[in-house]
């Protein structure tokens, strides 16, 4: 009773809410757990993590954004750690552990200035001058690139990762292709990963993966009549099926003498012959249809010594087109020779234990693939993984033009940077600033933590070279110490770290700004239990 009043009630009964300091720091230990959760696998000495799902499904991977989703969260303030790796996967390919290490890193920085009674909204402007001002000084230290450079910022991206063994053949693989498809628009590149189709094969090694310039289609001819390989092909891209037509309406055919018969199956035969003959006519020698092809038209192709694909998918209908400057045809009778598509060589090849068809030697290839071999099944997985990261980086570093020096040495500059800068700030914001500059320096932290060497000592080596001026020097995880980045040949794009940097900057903002937490599930995950409590 409040003063002899009934209390009133405002929320749901069963709704918990948790307000003030508890919920900041609820919030904030849910963001460092999921951030100490893949902070294992950053860097070249990073371990992997074995994710298994409620099927039993096993993940094998050191590739932070498949870490987090893959892991079931509930904690609404993980979710939004989550987001951040996300983010980072769709832009620029890689860097996702590196962009939640640093967000869980600057609640962290966050959470001791709150502790000192520095209002968060004061913290929230001080790390958005620092991150501001980060972006000023990456454009400051990025290299421009040349081809051989896209080669060693491939090798970046795959070391660490259990393809790292293989980086060399891999990264040549990768640069290839988006060489391949990379097309210049007046002064800007483009690279439209679409156009590189990965297909992955479990059997062999790894050292079986190949590049090829056209597409691999996982599909085997139609009729084992048909020639196994056509020389010089001349591909029709058909998406209609090369069947007898249905009526779309409900029709009854009533027959009442055998005659009829015999001359309704002919009708049908002679339909299916002449759409073959047309083919035959229009100058194709191959067929690729993405709708079914009737058993009577299979035996009159292979007749024909014609080459065909049936149930092709709709995305390698359009590669097949950009790779081999074909078009898509729907009717069959309007098919001509201008329509068809061109390559060296359609053949098709036993693969492990299926067959694939491989259309190669396009001549204005806009279009390529790349086949992925390994041991098992889990091999073959982490290294699509890997190869993506590859492809992407080596895509977003040849489009921006711009890389930066690895192993934490950015960062570490920055960092520098930004405490010089933090001075000339004053007022509360300096501490903010100051925070965000340390909190930076997590990642050549933990890169020398996962290389199992002295990460205090690593760091007071790190300073002293940037304070003598050597900002390219960062982490060396092979044998300890500080090393120059540009001669180990470790880059990576620019776009990565600016993009980590933003981005987690942004996610800190946003949960430090929370400072009452409602929720009106009956408080699963949101009255400050267990959060940690990862299913994983």
């Amino acid at each position: 009773m409040y003063n002899g009043q009934q209390p009133i009630f405002i929320l749901k009964e069963g709704t918990t809410r948790t307000s003030g300091k508890t919920a900041q720091s609820n919030n904030i230990a849910a963001a460092k757990a999921v951030s100490d959760a893949v902070r294992s696998t950053l860097g070249p000495k990073g371990m992997d993590k074995m994710l298994v799902d409620s099927m039993g499904d096993v993940v094998i991977t050191n590739d932070g954004a498949t870490i987090l989703k893959e892991m079931d969260i509930e904690h609404p303030a993980a979710k939004m750690i989550i987001e951040i790796a996300k983010t980072q996967e769709q832009h620029c390919y890689d860097g996702t552990t590196t962009a939640v290490v640093i967000a869980g890193e600057l609640l962290k920085r966050s959470e001791d200035l709150v502790d000192q009674n520095v209002h968060p909204t004061v913290i929230c402007e001080g790390f958005r001058l620092a991150s501001d001002k980060a972006s000023e000084l990456i454009d400051s230290h990025s290299i421009s690139v040349d081809k051989a450079m896209l080669y060693e910022v491939a090798k970046t991206a795959l070391t660490g990762k259990s393809a790292g063994a293989v980086k060399e053949f891999l990264a040549e693989i990768s640069v290839g292709a988006v060489l391949s498809v990379a097309r210049v628009n007046g002064d800007e590149v483009v690279v439209d990963l679409d156009d590189i189709k990965v297909e992955k094969k479990q059997g062999g090694s790894i050292k079986d993966s190949t590049l090829i310039d056209g597409i691999i289609l996982d599909k085997e001819r139609v009729h084992s009549g048909m020639p196994q390989s056509v020389d010089g092909a001349k591909i029709a891209l058909i998406n209609s099926a090369i069947e007898v037509k249905k009526t779309e309406v409900d029709a009854k055919i009533q027959i009442t003498d055998p005659n009829m018969l015999a001359q309704f199956l002919d009708e049908e035969e002679s339909f299916l012959k002449g759409l073959v003959d047309s083919i035959v006519a229009a100058g194709a020698n191959v067929v690729i249809c993405q709708k079914g092809i009737d058993d009577l038209a299979q035996h009159y192709m292979a007749k024909a010594g014609l080459f065909a694909i049936r149930r092709a998918k709709k995305s390698d209908m359009e590669a097949l087109s950009k790779a081999t400057g074909g078009k898509i045809v729907t009717n069959i009778d309007d098919l001509s020779a201008d329509d068809l598509g061109q390559a060296a060589l359609v053949d098709e090849r036993k693969i492990g234990d299926s067959d694939m068809v491989f259309i190669t030697g396009c001549p204005e290839a806009k279009s390529v693939s790349v086949l992925l071999r390994g041991g098992t099944e889990h091999v073959v997985d982490e290294i699509r993984r890997a190869f993506d990261d590859a492809m992407g980086v080596a895509a977003v570093a040849y489009e921006d033009g711009a890389v930066l020096t690895g192993g934490g040495s950015v960062l570490a500059a920055i960092s520098r940077d930004l405490r010089a800068y933090a001075e000339g700030i004053g007022g509360r914001e300096q501490m903010a600033i100051e925070a965000f500059a340390v909190a930076l320096e997590v990642i050549p932290r933990t890169l020398a933590e996962n290389a199992g060497l002295d990460p205090v000592n690593t760091i007071i080596d790190l300073r002293k070279a940037h304070s003598e001026g050597r900002s390219t020097y960062g982490v060396n995880v092979y044998d300890g110490g500080v090393v120059d980045m540009t001669k180990s040949s470790v880059y990576e794009p620019s776009r990565v770290v600016e993009q980590a940097v933003q981005s987690a900057s942004e996610t800190a903002v946003m949960i430090l700004r929370i400072d009452d937490v409602i929720s009106s599930k009956g408080g699963g995950g949101m009255d400050g239990g267990d959060f940690d409590g990862f299913d994983m």
